[in-house]
């Protein structure tokens, strides 16, 4: 999945390709929302964890990872 982290304050977003699904992002940054954690901590495709303050989450974005496309082509 890739994800994208808007951050108040900050001119711009975090990205990264993470390996947990859609299901699990949401339920990670719902349940530190819910109970007022000091931040949201989820996990990229290499296994890094990326912490964020909870407070400071403008939005999060959660979308396919779009495959590379390699050469040219016709549209």
């Amino acid at each position: 999945m890739e994800v994208r982290i808007g951050v108040k304050g900050a001119p711009r977003e975090l990205s990264f390709e993470s390996a947990q699904s859609a299901d699990e992002i949401q339920q990670a940054v719902e349940e530190a929302l819910k109970s007022n954690a000091a931040t949201v901590t989820l996990v990229d495709e290499k296994g890094r964890r990326v912490m964020v303050a909870s407070d400071k989450l403008a939005y999060v974005e959660i979308a396919e990872a779009d495959s590379r496309r390699v050469g040219f082509g016709a549209l």
